[in-house]
């Protein structure tokens, strides 16, 4: 008996190391993560220096990535552009978080009629894609930074909406919140203390799925010319401005396509593994302790 549960607690150890897989796509992470800190500094030009000398240029010496265009330096884009990028998927999943969480949350605090009319709103916003629905935000609130993160923010809200509604029905069930209720604690009190952190794990998780999601919707936005303005050096805008020239320079469009797979494809693979350790039936599988061997 004693080996037998040993065995299996080494297994659950072994089960709780990420893969492989993770740990790659995390260093690849903190990697593009470090590049849009030091960007600036890094960057061989001015992302925004023009050299009409010098136009759809092929990697060399002088411009390891090539040239486009108007003859900006592919790599300084690409480097610059990682913090805008970053910038607007991080700030997005941010936006649409506080947004569909906290509006959720609150409605299911307040009970029955806010909870039918808050979610009929969100089924109705639900009903549109997410990205034709930022699209017709950003042709509302005009082209900008700010304007893409709040439109991709407010696209995808209804996730964290569902989310939060069903990590709180299954927290308001637990015993540790029925004995706060029955000591005569309020709605938004037992919320706000009891229930709200411990609905955080679902969050952090759903927002770890939507960011690549908001990554690449802004790419779609940029490519229709609807994302971030022109001189913003965004990946999605650099897609945007290469595609028409991909015959002659294939270079100026596959770097910023290539930084888009490795960090919406790495993101994705970090957000299943925190959805599946985060998952409260898998705890509460682990707490009951391995199955007794004969």
């Amino acid at each position: 008996m004693s080996l037998a549960l040993t065995s299996a607690t080494r297994l659950d150890r072994r089960s709780d190391r990420p893969p492989v897989t993770v740990v790659v796509a995390g260093l690849l992470v903190a990697a593009i993560v470090v590049v849009a800190a030091v960007a600036p500094a890094i960057a061989p030009y001015d992302p925004l220096d023009q050299d009409l000398l010098a136009l759809n240029q092929a990697p060399s010496a002088a411009h390891w990535l090539g040239t486009d265009h108007i003859g900006r330096d592919v790599l300084s884009r690409l480097l610059v552009g990682t913090r805008t990028t970053l910038l607007i998927g991080v700030g997005g999943a941010a936006i649409a978080s506080l947004i569909g969480g906290g509006i959720g949350l609150v409605a299911l605090a307040l009970g029955r009629v806010a909870d039918t009319l808050v979610f009929g709103a969100v089924d109705l916003v639900r009903a549109l894609p997410p990205i034709l629905l930022a699209l017709l935000l950003v042709v509302a609130l005009g082209a900008g930074v700010g304007s893409v993160a709040i439109a991709l923010g407010l696209s995808f809200a209804p996730f964290f909406a569902y989310v939060a509604r069903a990590a709180y029905r299954r927290e308001m069930a637990q015993d540790y919140v029925v004995a706060a209720r029955t000591f005569g604690g309020g709605p938004l009190h037992v919320l706000g203390l009891h229930v709200l952190p411990n609905l955080a794990g679902a969050l952090i998780t759903q927002a770890a799925i939507v960011l690549p999601r908001c990554i690449v919707t802004e790419s779609v936005l940029s490519f229709l010319g609807l994302g971030s303005s022109p001189d913003a050096p965004t990946w999605g805008r650099m897609v945007a401005d290469s595609s028409r020239y991909i015959e002659i320079a294939p270079h100026a469009i596959l770097a910023p396509v290539i930084a888009i797979v490795v960090l919406t494809a790495s993101l994705s693979l970090i957000g299943d593994d925190l959805r599946h350790r985060l998952d409260p039936l898998r705890h509460a599988r682990g707490a009951a302790g391995p199955e007794p061997q004969p």
